[in-house]
């Protein structure tokens, strides 16, 4: 449970090698968090996001096997994780790949994929989640949307499926637990500088991930519902969102 200042004294992250979980783990471990458990495949660089936490001042820090593919097990993992840990105050499921349309369209498998690990994998796992939140009266779950989903481009669009699947998904969640004592935080960030973006030429308003960890810390200190990082780009997509489809080839193709 949150302590007497309203700080998260626990956080689960889905998807444990992030670069942005990183970022979120150092910041709340350098306030009163000391329980980080990390989630995910050994290849993830679990290990240095798990540092990083260490070196901020958490004092449990764990990292667990979990695949966003392997959906059978997603309840058992995480009833796991609350039955040893405790009450999980924040839970942060970063876990996803961006993928390369290209690729999506010489092979359709690699896209129903890539849409498992960025949509049903995390839909799972997160509903067994709320699930141990009702139980417990309290919880926070951030889900990691995009701009991407708010209108997709024909250039990413298997992408920007997944996160549209994704963002619906957590506002119906969150209307779900009204009431229970636990809530749901989307993030729809642009552009971000991380490992999954690494090579490619970046976007017009791109951000880092500790500009976006910022974001979602002062997010929880608040109880804000959706979270636009950098800010102006809310304004941005809710007129992009409300073009002609003839406009928006054009305006998506520069």
């Amino acid at each position: 449970m949150r302590d007497a200042l309203g700080e998260v004294q626990s956080v689960l992250v889905l998807g444990g090698g992030s670069d942005i979980g990183k970022a979120v783990v150092t910041r709340l471990a350098a306030g009163r968090c000391r329980t980080v458990i990390l989630a995910g495949r050994p290849e993830d660089e679990m290990e240095v996001v798990a540092d990083a936490a260490k070196a901020a001042g958490a004092t449990t820090v764990e990292m667990v096997h979990w695949e966003a593919t392997d959906t059978a097990s997603h309840s058992r993992i995480i009833n796991e994780i609350f039955d040893t840990y405790g009450d999980i105050d924040f839970v942060y499921a970063p876990a996803g790949i961006l993928g390369d349309q290209a690729a999506f369209d010489a092979d359709p498998a690699f896209a129903a994929v890539a849409a498992q690990i960025n949509y049903s994998g995390l839909m799972s796992s997160c509903i067994a989640v709320a699930n141990r939140f009702r139980q417990q009266g309290h919880g926070t779950l951030a889900l990691m949307s995009s701009v991407a989903g708010i209108r997709a481009r024909k250039d990413n669009y298997v992408y920007g499926s997944t996160k549209a699947g994704l963002d619906a998904f957590a506002q119906g969640l969150g209307d779900a637990l009204v009431g229970t004592g636990a809530g749901v935080m989307v993030i729809r960030p642009g552009f971000v500088h991380t490992k999954m973006t690494e090579g490619m030429d970046a976007a017009p308003f791109s951000t880092t991930p500790e500009e976006v960890a910022d974001a979602i810390v002062d997010g929880l200190a608040k109880g804000t519902e959706t979270i636009w990082v950098p800010s102006l780009l809310a304004y941005m997509f809710f007129v992009f969102r409300n073009l002609p489809r003839a406009v928006w080839r054009k305006v998506s193709d520069r």
